[in-house]
């Protein structure tokens, strides 16, 4: 049976649950909701799993905040034998516009600072990740309220759909492999 490590970077706690910056959670939590899963406080993460055609997804939701997040992913990627290439970050992304989705094989941080502490406890860059658009609509110098900040009506009222494709996407990740899923998901 494969493994895959699929993890939704978020912060921890009430304040930050309805947050663009906490896009990771709010996938996991809403695939989850649709295959009635329930995730367990474990060791640095909250943790559920899901058996799919012969593969398990471990899902994690580090509870070490953002930009301690590498050490989550490391432990358990370590803990359960998941190859590097069975790890999918799911993250916030400025620099698409709200919705759309990019997955990539490597890459910088992009000064994203969970991305940032991944990269140094993994010592690569060059793991999958799932970027999410929240776009950069902010003011100069407003950058820090707008991530932690909550989403619009208008965001709120189009994130159903773009979580189920986001849902899709895991799926097609481990079922399909990440080439395949990058052809049929980037730009959507």
């Amino acid at each position: 049976m494969k493994k895959f490590l699929i993890v939704g970077l978020g912060n921890i706690g009430e304040k930050y649950a309805n947050t663009r910056h906490n896009i990771g959670f709010k996938i996991l939590d809403h695939f989850a909701k649709e295959e009635q899963l329930t995730f367990e406080a474990q060791k640095l993460g909250d943790i559920t799993t899901y058996k799919l055609k012969g593969r398990t997804f471990i899902f994690l939701k580090p509870s070490t905040y953002m930009n301690l997040s590498g050490k989550s992913v490391l432990y358990w990627l370590t803990k359960e034998k998941i190859p590097l290439e069975n790890l999918l970050v799911i993250t916030d992304d400025l620099n698409l516009p709200f919705g759309s989705i990019r997955l990539k094989t490597k890459g910088s941080d992009g000064g994203h600072n969970g991305l940032k502490d991944l990269q140094d406890k993994l010592n690569t860059t060059k793991y999958n990740r799932f970027r999410f658009g929240i776009s950069d609509t902010f003011s100069k110098g407003r950058q820090v309220d707008y991530v932690l900040g909550e989403w619009s009506v208008e965001e709120t009222e189009k994130l159903p759909e773009r979580l189920d494709k986001s849902i899709a996407l895991i799926k097609s990740f481990a079922l399909s492999g990440v080439n395949n899923t990058m052809n049929v998901f980037n730009g959507k």
